[in-house]
């Protein structure tokens, strides 16, 4: 069962009630990360920096994700016989996206 509640603020900043600082475990300095589904609904979740994250490659997909939410016109399918050729060049290709790099591939 899901709770919700509504809060109303002048200065659009936004102000996280208790039981959701709770909930999500958020501390005075944490982040929190929103989710905009397509029916609407706002999906509030604590957001998780890794250690090793990447801060350039953060926030390149973090202007994707808002180019994508401000021109959702502009998305546009991809190819199949792309597709098919990427397929191609990968076939039998081993990827490891955890394995780290060595220092020739860097």
């Amino acid at each position: 069962m899901c709770k919700s509640g509504t809060h109303q603020n002048d200065r659009y900043q936004t102000t996280v009630p208790e039981t959701v600082r709770r909930a999500l475990q958020l501390g005075k300095r944490d982040k929190i990360h929103y989710t905009i589904c397509p029916d609407g609904q706002v999906v509030l979740t604590r957001a998780s920096t890794p250690a090793d994250a990447d801060p350039v490659l953060g926030k390149f997909l973090d202007f994707l994700a808002c180019d994508i939410s401000n021109h959702p016109d502009r998305l546009q399918a991809i190819d199949h016989s792309l597709v098919q050729h990427l397929q191609a060049l990968t076939e039998g290709a081993n990827i490891e996206l955890d394995m780290p790099l060595s220092a020739g591939d860097e």
